[in-house]
């Protein structure tokens, strides 16, 4: 019971002093490019039903949800994702807007995951979501503002992997009868490579009848970077096959695209990315740096989604797991600067009203002051060491004449 007093569970844990004043700034300037890309804030409950977040949405898995009940008995989880409680509040909030919805956040998601052992299960997540607009050109808005969000947070080199989930899907469906055990080869497939197994691919690859478009098309699986001559090259094996064919050229498209916001050198094409998250229908990518294994971005489009909460819209979005970001930030010894003027001011007992008068004159001024009455025993070089310690640019020392 002491310990439980004291230490936190397995999973979060307190964030303060500088790393908690740099998550701050951090949010901040995360939040300002989302605003400065014409996206309005939303808000949405920290927990919801049971239902928002089920598997017919293809979210979270539940035994990895923290759940409980409310008074009338109906089951309630803290959210583990944020885009399926926009997409409800987007079905709700603005059914009749034909134009697209641009909407923002922040906010802690929970996972309550063994396989997050040594990980978070709380997190911080800043993200953005439009919903209503089903072109390229959208893709490329959503990647445009993930790259200037990592670098507005003092990262340099990053790297966004983008893949697309019709291209999967679409060999899935190719495989038709050449396989005995359909779901279980297509189940085996996404395992492999989620954990990037790309050997073990390539070996069950082989070991299926399949002819050699098909084969040349699963081998682009396995690249960590798809060449754009790779792309063209597969876009004219994949004639007999639509969603391939759809997911290459959206990608083609993508890259032009990209190059008009000048942020081609932060984007790869990776045909081998599988999420979790099942809702996905179009192009899908992760954001990795140094310092970190865990994604410190990821998103993708779910045109479906919607439909769940009674609207049809097709929607994108993208979330930056804001500690995952602080965590490489740290590792790669980034510090945001701090804009913020304090200052300590440490007075005698009886001249109190004088360091009033004087924190509300500078605190007037957009200057942010610290009170510190005099303790007998305490000498100036303790003051000054106390305010070395917390980052205080300025001391003023207020004693009795």
């Amino acid at each position: 019971m002491t310990d439980q007093m004291l230490h936190t569970p397995d999973g979060v844990r307190d964030i303060y002093n500088g790393e908690c004043k740099q998550k701050l700034l951090l949010q901040e300037r995360l939040h300002d490019v989302l605003r400065q890309y014409g996206y309005r804030d939303i808000q949405t409950p920290t927990f919801e039903f049971f239902n928002i977040f089920g598997k017919e949405i293809g979210t979270t898995p539940s035994k990895d949800l923290y759940k409980f009940f409310d008074k009338d008995g109906s089951t309630l989880v803290l959210r583990p994702d944020f885009t399926p409680s926009i997409a409800r509040s987007a079905a709700k909030y603005y059914t009749e807007d034909d134009m697209p919805v641009k909407l923002c956040y922040m906010g802690n998601t929970f996972i309550n995951s063994n396989a997050y052992q040594g990980r978070l299960k709380e997190t911080t997540q800043c993200g953005a979501e439009l919903i209503g607009d089903g072109t390229v050109a959208a893709d490329a808005e959503i990647l445009a503002m993930v790259v200037e969000s990592l670098l507005s947070s003092g990262l340099k080199e990053f790297q966004i992997s983008v893949g697309h989930a019709q291209f999967f899907r679409g060999l899935a469906e190719a495989l038709g009868e050449s396989v005995e055990n359909i779901t279980l080869a297509i189940q085996e497939l996404r395992e492999l490579l989620a954990n990037k197994n790309y050997f073990g691919v390539e070996e069950m690859v082989e070991g299926m009848h399949l002819n050699d478009t098909l084969k040349k098309l699963f081998s682009l699986l396995g690249s960590f970077e798809t060449q754009v001559e790779e792309l063209a090259e597969a876009k004219s094996l994949a004639s007999d096959y639509p969603n391939i064919l759809s997911a290459i050229t959206d990608l083609e498209k993508l890259g032009s695209f990209l190059r008009l916001y000048g942020i081609e050198k932060y984007v790869s094409f990776e045909l081998g990315i599988i999420s979790n998250y099942h809702y996905y229908t179009g192009i899908i990518f992760a954001g990795y740096t140094f310092g970190t294994g865990e994604p410190v971005v990821k998103g993708g489009r779910y045109d479906r989604l919607l439909t769940y909460f009674g609207r049809k819209a097709p929607a994108i979005g993208f979330a930056i797991v804001v500690d995952q970001l602080l965590s490489a930030l740290s590792r790669q010894k980034i510090t945001l600067p701090s804009e913020e003027k304090n200052q300590m001011i440490v007075y005698a007992e009886n001249k109190i009203a004088e360091a009033v008068e004087k924190a509300k004159e500078l605190r007037a001024q957009g200057i942010s002051v610290s009170l510190i009455q005099m303790q007998e025993g305490r000498s100036k070089d303790d003051y000054l060491s106390y305010a070395m310690k917390d980052h205080v640019s300025k001391v003023e020392f207020i004693e009795e004449a």
